[in-house]
């Protein structure tokens, strides 16, 4: 949950809501985490999230999931 709440408070800092996401790439530390995660994932997310990937994968740092994402921002007219 936490790292949603960082990305999500990254994006309003720069002007973009959770609308704005398009996708989100997931690294988990083991695989028994995905479903806790997918869970944290559509409360966060609802009926229609983000597309993502989501691999596993031993991390650099000590923790258990890593997260990035890519948003869009209309256009100025």
């Amino acid at each position: 949950a936490q790292a949603i709440r960082n990305v999500r408070a990254g994006l309003e800092e720069a002007g973009y809501g959770p609308g704005r996401l398009v996708r989100c790439g997931l690294w988990l530390d083991h695989p028994r985490d995905f479903h806790s995660f997918n869970g944290v994932f559509r409360k966060y997310f609802g009926e229609n999230p983000p597309a993502r990937s989501c691999v596993v994968s031993s991390m650099v740092v000590d923790c258990k999931v890593e997260m990035d994402c890519v948003a869009y921002k209309a256009p100025l007219s």
